[in-house]
């Protein structure tokens, strides 16, 4: 038998937590092939196989495990089963069954019966407010019925109406931290949040001119990120102590600009890092949010790619929110929040017009960063977003050819 142990993920870590196991108990597994995910306080990794061999659990899902400890045991001496062939007469027959078209009522990403699919396009259910019993989430008929008998009323998932279920789950490492890193933030730091808003038209005229040759050539999407970090930076380096920390009684300053962008899991929130966005192209800053947010979603994250940002973005504006006091990502000092972007009526030039407008939200440590500093720097970056040519070279390219 080998030892599978919990390997050591940081000096200051010495528990993690069982997330699920990616192999069955008993299933043979091939060396260097994942078998567990794990969960520690800043992240998710995975534990691969040592040797060739039948996996044995010593460990069961949601358990605590403290580093160095035998999660798991490979019989190296069991043997490898065989491949099962498939049948030429099987899959000869499989091409012959005629395919059946789906219900054009009932969007393809809905499973219901035929019965329920012709109830739900003949009186025109809404599927959201149906609640499937069938195996693996298909809608039956009675379902169908039942979510037409109490129009306007829908029980929580899987339970039904008037239930009064009140159920507890045990905290993940990964929310105890948020929660830990959220209170001490509100408590450590003089937080203040100044708001402001950008029209948001000049970058949308941009993307809608360019975006399918920039996608084309860079092999990425243009997105509103890529503007806002470069806004970001330009403004962090006229406006130094944005980018600087308190580190005892020192301020930390920062010459170079690590972003941190908010993602949202369904674990929890992460906060993976852009390293030296003053120094990337827009592509760059696009590939690289693509790539966090894609490992984010997939537990991917290191704990490396999670440290040492000076300064982060959050975009409370992809769910719908229309203003927020974001709380600072400590022990960075400020955090800049996004929103939606929301046609509304602005006086341009003595006349009204139905412009597209975001507002923004700075929060600050005024213990670091004086109200001039804060407000000069969100002007800044309304200024950048606005006019985005200036993020060529940071000024207005007329007073630039005129050397003002």
């Amino acid at each position: 038998m080998i030892d599978i142990k919990v390997p050591s993920v940081g000096e200051s870590i010495s528990e993690v937590t069982l997330l699920k196991w990616v192999k069955k108990e008993g299933e043979y597994v091939e060396r260097d092939e994942v078998i567990a995910e794990l969960e520690s306080e800043k992240a998710t990794f995975e534990v691969n196989a040592e040797k060739a061999g039948a996996l044995k659990y010593l460990a069961a899902e949601g358990d605590t495990i403290l580093i160095g400890s035998v999660l798991a045991q490979i019989d190296e001496t069991a043997e490898k089963p065989a491949t099962a062939a498939v049948a030429p007469s099987d899959s000869k027959k499989a091409s012959t069954v005629p395919s059946q078209a789906p219900v054009t009522s009932v969007p393809n990403d809905i499973k219901a019966t035929p019965v329920a699919s012709a109830i739900i396009a003949d009186k025109k259910v809404d599927v959201k407010s149906i609640e499937p019993s069938g195996f693996g989430g298909k809608i039956l008929k009675q379902d169908v019925l039942e979510a037409l008998s109490t129009p306007g009323k829908k029980a929580f998932a899987g339970t039904e109406l008037f239930t009064r279920v009140v159920r507890k789950e045990k905290m993940s490492n990964l929310r105890k931290t948020i929660s830990r890193r959220l209170v001490e933030a509100k408590n450590t730091t003089a937080m203040l949040t100044t708001f402001n808003e950008v029209d948001m038209g000049r970058i949308m005229e941009i993307r809608k001119a360019h975006k399918d040759k920039f996608k084309e050539a860079h092999g990425v999407n243009l997105g509103f990120m890529s503007f806002f970090a470069k806004a970001c930076a330009i403004a962090l380096s006229e406006w130094p102590t944005v980018n600087a920390y308190i580190d005892g009684d020192e301020l930390v300053y920062h010459d170079y600009a690590d972003i941190s962008i908010a993602v949202s899991t369904p674990r929890g929130l992460t906060v993976p890092v852009i390293r030296n966005v003053e120094s990337l192209s827009m592509a760059d800053v696009e590939r690289k949010v693509v790539e966090l947010a894609t490992k984010a979603r997939d537990s991917k994250l290191t704990a490396e790619e999670l440290q040492g940002g000076t300064f982060t973005i959050t975009n409370g504006g992809v769910f719908g929110s229309l203003m927020s006091t974001p709380i600072i990502n400590i022990p960075q000092s400020a955090i800049l929040g996004m929103h939606k972007i929301q046609d509304r009526p602005m006086a341009v030039n003595g006349k009204v017009e139905i412009r597209p407008m975001m507002y923004l939200a700075l929060s600050y440590d005024h213990r670091i960063i004086d109200g001039r500093e804060s407000v000069s720097f969100l002007v800044r970056v309304k200024e950048l977003l606005e006019n985005p040519e200036l993020l060529l070279i940071g000024k207005d390219p007329v007073k630039a050819l005129l050397e003002l």
